[in-house]
């Protein structure tokens, strides 16, 4: 059921059901650590907030980027239609451990999935994790949930 809801979602997005202009900035933030860095990330929630994600943003600083949390662990998939900017999507489980990284090129429908089921996914510049040793197995702290 999950999956045919996540599916009509896409339909609705690319329909323009959940049309936007500009880039959703307004969304909470929440600070996560990685390591000896800290993250300020805005954290998507709802279904919309989910779907719209980091679309149609021109950038953002190097620290900053974007937690999609969902109400119960799945193989989640994401895709970069009409986001400008190469990311690296990292699925992460209940306990704050990356399960798998996926870089990501803008304007793509290419879908990029968890290796298991995950609740979290944080997405950052693409590359951002390679640069300070981060990978599969390590810890981000200050997740909701864990």
């Amino acid at each position: 059921m999950k999956k045919i809801y996540a599916l009509l979602v896409a339909c609705a997005l690319s329909a323009g059901v959940f049309a936007q202009e500009g880039p959703q900035t307004d969304l909470p933030r929440v600070k996560l650590q990685a390591g000896m860095y800290q993250l300020d990330v805005q954290v998507a929630q709802t279904p919309e907030q989910r779907a719209i994600g980091l679309m149609n943003r021109m950038g953002m600083p190097d620290h900053e980027g974007m937690l999609f949390v969902f109400d119960h662990s799945d193989t989640q998939c994401f895709w970069m239609k009409n986001t400008l900017m190469p990311l690296t999507a990292a699925f992460i489980d209940n306990n704050g451990n990356i399960v798998n990284l996926a870089d990501m090129k803008p304007q793509s429908t290419d879908a990029h999935c968890s290796a298991r089921p995950v609740r979290f996914v944080l997405e950052m510049h693409q590359g951002w994790f390679a640069k300070r040793g981060l990978k599969g197995g390590s810890h981000i702290g200050g997740i909701v949930g864990n």
